[in-house]
């Protein structure tokens, strides 16, 4: 009888071994990146305030507040970089939830987002949507990143839109913009990171367009769909599937 196979020779248990010094990695940096940003966030946020005393010329007082909103952006980077790296071959645990909330929640979350006054419209389902399969955490995360995408790309005065549609199986989540859209040849590169190019949507604001590639990866996780649809001049559609409970 010849020997039984080796599990750490198995090309699943090599990749598994592969990426966890990967990961650790991505711990490590992040780690050495978050402890001094913390010490710039911290002092450059108490020289804005003014909080031991005027600082006299007010040219410091935004150059304080240049500093934080960098650091700010740099420390949104590397949490972005360390998730998509959590979240490459996981599995997350799903269960019934209800869409609705998560849906708030997510809209809630992108208030600021719509500061410039485009308009979130969540669209009345024809009949009562169905509980799905679901993280909590993931579903709220994809939603709040599609709805932070679509306000980013609206114009002043667009509409970003939620609406549900219930399928046999299935439960379907579309976020939509205003926007002006996008090469359907170039749709595939969105969800890939640093992977954009010069010409496509995401490069047209500021931003390493990260958000596309976690929705991609937590979607993945929690065994849902993402897809996105689009044409120059017709706005952008992210159509999030999950199964029905």
């Amino acid at each position: 009888m010849p020997p039984a196979p080796d599990p750490a020779a198995t090309p699943a248990a090599r990749n598994e071994a592969a990426e966890d010094p990967r990961r650790a990695f991505l711990r490590l940096v992040s780690h050495e990146l978050r402890t001094p940003l913390n010490s710039i966030l911290g002092f450059s946020e108490i020289l804005s305030a003014e909080l031991y005393g005027p600082l006299g010329s007010p040219q410091y007082k935004e150059y304080a507040d240049i500093i934080r909103g960098s650091g700010k952006k740099l420390l949104k980077l590397v949490n972005q970089v360390l998730e998509i790296g959590r979240l490459e071959g996981v599995k997350l645990e799903v269960g019934a939830e209800a869409v609705e909330p998560a849906i708030e929640d997510a809209v809630a979350a992108c208030a600021q987002d719509f500061a410039r006054g485009v308009r979130p419209r969540v669209v009345e389902a024809a009949e009562p949507l169905p509980l799905a399969l679901a993280d909590p955490w993931g579903l709220r995360t994809v939603l709040g990143h599609l709805i932070q995408n679509a306000a980013a790309f609206s114009p002043d005065d667009g509409e970003v839109r939620i609406r549900c549609e219930v399928l046999k199986q299935h439960l379907d989540i579309f976020v939509e913009d205003d926007g002006e859209g996008v090469d359907p040849a170039e749709l595939p590169r969105l969800v890939q990171p640093f992977e954009q190019g010069e010409n496509a949507l995401v490069r047209r604001v500021e931003g390493a367009g990260l958000g596309l590639t976690i929705c991609e990866l937590t979607c993945a996780a929690m065994g849902a769909q993402l897809k996105l649809t689009s044409r120059p001049g017709q706005g952008l559609t992210a159509r999030v599937r999950l199964k029905r409970a």
